[in-house]
């Protein structure tokens, strides 16, 4: 797989900017183009809270999401799983490890907030969705309950809001990894139908 770092987004014309260091030229690439970042106006954008300037985002910083084997490991890499001290027997889990990517955390973090509110489609997710795929709407529509659920159970026993968020943040991850993988296995059956 080939190393890119994020340089720039034009929304509006749909490309992002990305050097490749080996070579250190900058290339635009976009919704057409071949690259990393080719689908990112189709990736996870259709999931509330996270609009397509934090798509781009994540696609920028992760890259392919099918090099995760599991959702797990993608939520390993975001650093919002918690710290674990154990000996013998005992187990001690703490705050969360912050050992990896900070910026792909704190815009995961930031689009949890979203689910503070019921499950709901409205205007605006709507047309983001409007030609995602019939299973990508699925998850999306999945990630909206059982995020929905898990903030409003967790807030119910008493936890902090932030604490809590974070904690949604981390299963946002899971199913930013469920369509970016579904997307990229429709993009690969179909490469005619990836503009």
């Amino acid at each position: 797989m080939q190393t890119i770092r994020f340089v720039g987004l034009d929304l509006h014309a749909e490309t992002v900017a990305v050097a490749v260091p080996e070579s250190g030229e900058v290339r635009s690439l976009g919704p057409d183009q071949d690259g990393p970042a080719r689908s990112v106006p189709k990736l996870p954008h259709q999931l509330r809270g996270v609009p397509r300037i934090s798509a781009a985002t994540i696609v920028a910083e992760v890259g392919m999401l099918s090099r995760f084997r599991r959702p797990k490991q993608l939520m390993g890499y975001t650093g919002a799983v918690s710290r674990e001290h154990a000996s013998r027997e005992r187990i001690r889990r703490g705050a969360i490890a912050k050992t990896g990517n900070s910026h792909l955390r704190r815009i995961l973090v930031e689009a949890a907030w979203a689910y503070r509110h019921r499950p709901n489609v409205g205007a605006e997710l709507r047309r983001r969705q409007a030609n995602a795929s019939d299973e990508v709407k699925e998850i999306a529509w999945k990630a909206q309950h059982r995020l929905h659920y898990r903030y409003a159970r967790l807030v119910g026993r008493g936890k902090l809001k932030q604490q809590v968020v974070t904690g949604v943040a981390r299963e946002l991850a899971g199913f930013v990894w469920a369509i970016g993988v579904e997307v990229e296995k429709q993009l690969a059956s179909h490469p005619a139908h990836s503009a």
